[in-house]
């Protein structure tokens, strides 16, 4: 048993945890938050605004101040830093980071007096980095799957097919577009690798779950895939770290924050992953039959299966599991903002979603049912500007608002048990996350749509979590024994499947497929 710190770098802030795992405590929880404490960079929400045709960017420079930043808070609270016995690292997926051929030697030499920024600063060749809002990308997809054999290739490949906001289009932007600065380029590291090596000192590689968000990694062989590479840029590969399982150990940590901050010379560093699959193992849920279903401004459904199986409609991906093997992510963009544009269009409180729309209208509702896309969807992909009604006049002219909110809901997750279905993983139990989740008539609804239970967890930052676990299991600590401690279900939370819903609900979910497939054929 041990002290561990967990780093989440995400899109608007930077997060430490720290835990005791022998007495199953959290020490300490800080955290640095882009926009506020690092407002000299104009990124208020964490990314540089106003960028041209779809271009989302961040100065990896604020990530390195805000590391600086929160290990000075650590420092602050008094947190036990010289006991640490282990560091790891998670990520924003898909963001990446272009480095120099000094970069290596660099984080051999750095000096605790100067700030990581201002010593790092110099060996970027790319002064700014893409992340994965960045959706400039649209031509480079289509030459990459053009390239490779398309796009049902690119996903037989790499879990994915070509995608915007992955980091392989992004690389073959900046290669077609800056080609000199590409050429200057020895490294490019993810956003978990980047942080990672800073921490230890030493470029680190990626792991399999990071690296599976790049169209560049090879599921089967867990390699980088030659055609992939081929298909993006000239030279790529000796330019990429090499890949390795999210147990591996880069070594020990820098000078740097031992000198600085007090961090035991002899803590271990765990190379980092992304923050999908870091959440994974935050929520305790890195064995089959786990599904998260995170309810937010994006709805995400995502969940460890035992096998590189991948989505012949090319709408999942596949990355890998840090607990072992490979977990799916399926992302649905009509989420809360879907949710409360209904809400606020009927003028309805919350209240009004459980007590008195889905207490008062039946599981399937009658047949009434509802395409719930307010504006585009990703899965399936469809451009929508306004939700389809199937059903009655009452229904379709917005009279009989209790069916409108249980429509809503219904063809939220009814979506995500379709697009589920290929994963071929039975579904054992939902742990539901994000604001939405608190709602007891929405999860209610979850739990009868996939007829399993439903447990909603106390986990504030799963990231965080997740990457300070991982650190645990570098060490040989047992996950499912941490899970026991950390990954708790909020008390009295658990709803059952009602088993009379299980009937209604497959008419409902043949109903709806058949009204989407009208959409998207």
């Amino acid at each position: 048993m041990a002290i561990v710190l967990g780093l989440d770098s995400s899109t608007q802030s930077l997060s430490a945890l720290l835990l005791d795992t022998a007495a199953g405590a959290v020490l300490a929880d800080e955290s640095v938050n882009f926009g506020n404490d690092l407002a000299h960079y104009n990124a208020p929400s964490g990314f540089i605004p106003g960028g041209a045709n779809g271009e989302v960017h961040a100065d990896p420079r604020m990530w390195l101040d805000a590391l600086d930043l929160v290990f000075a808070k650590l420092v602050a609270s008094s947190a036990p830093l010289g006991r640490v016995e282990a560091i790891s690292v998670s990520g924003q997926q898909h963001g990446t980071v272009y480095l120099g051929a000094e970069f290596s030697d660099r984080l051999d030499v750095l000096d605790p007096q100067q700030s990581l920024a201002k010593q790092i600063a110099p060996v970027l060749t790319r002064k700014t980095s893409p992340i994965w809002m960045d959706t400039s990308t649209g031509r480079e997809c289509r030459e990459i799957a053009a390239a490779a054999g398309g796009n049902d290739e690119v996903c037989a490949r790499s879990g994915s097919v070509a995608v915007e906001r992955f980091s392989g289009p992004q690389i073959r932007l900046f290669f077609i577009h800056e080609a000199d600065d590409y050429a200057r380029t020895e490294v490019i590291h993810l956003v978990s690798s980047f942080i990672a090596s800073i921490v230890a000192g030493r470029s680190v590689a990626i792991d399999y779950g990071d690296g599976a968000g790049m169209n560049l990694m090879n599921l089967a062989s867990l390699n980088w895939d030659p055609v992939l590479l081929d298909a993006t840029a000239p030279g790529l590969r000796e330019k990429l770290p090499p890949l390795a399982p999210s147990r591996a150990i880069a070594g020990d940590v820098s000078r740097y924050f031992a000198e600085k901050y007090g961090v035991s010379r002899n803590a271990r560093v765990i190379i980092g992953t992304g923050d999908n699959p870091s959440s994974l193992v935050g929520m305790g849920a890195t064995a089959p039959g786990q599904v998260v279903i995170s309810l937010g401004t994006s709805d995400t459904l995502f969940a460890a299966m035992p096998g590189p199986k991948t989505d012949p409609a090319g709408y999942g991906h596949v990355f890998g599991n840090p607990a072992g093997g490979y977990m799916s992510l399926i992302c649905f963009r009509n989420g809360s903002l879907a949710r409360e544009a209904l809400r606020d269009e009927h003028k309805l409180t919350w209240e009004d979603f459980d007590r008195k729309a889905l207490s008062t209208t039946p599981p399937g509702n009658n047949g009434r049912h509802m395409l719930p896309f307010y504006g585009p969807e990703i899965t399936p992909r469809l451009d929508l500007d306004a939700p389809v009604l199937v059903g009655d006049d009452d229904f379709t002219s917005g009279k009989d608002k209790p069916a409108l909110v249980r429509a809503m809901l219904e063809g939220q997750f009814l979506n995500m048990r379709l697009h589920c279905r290929w994963m071929g993983v039975k579904t054992e139990r939902i742990l539901l996350t994000g604001g939405a989740s608190r709602n007891n008539g929405i999860a209610r609804t979850v739990a009868d749509i996939f007829q399993a239970p439903v447990e909603r967890l106390a986990v504030p930052n799963s990231a965080a979590l997740g990457a300070a676990l991982r650190a645990a299991d570098g060490l040989g600590e047992n996950l499912e024994e941490l899970y026991l401690h950390f990954c708790k279900p909020d008390a009295g939370s658990r709803i059952d499947a009602d088993p009379a819903a299980a009937e209604p609900y497959d008419k409902a979910l043949t109903l709806f497929e058949a009204t989407l497939e009208k959409f998207i054929s």
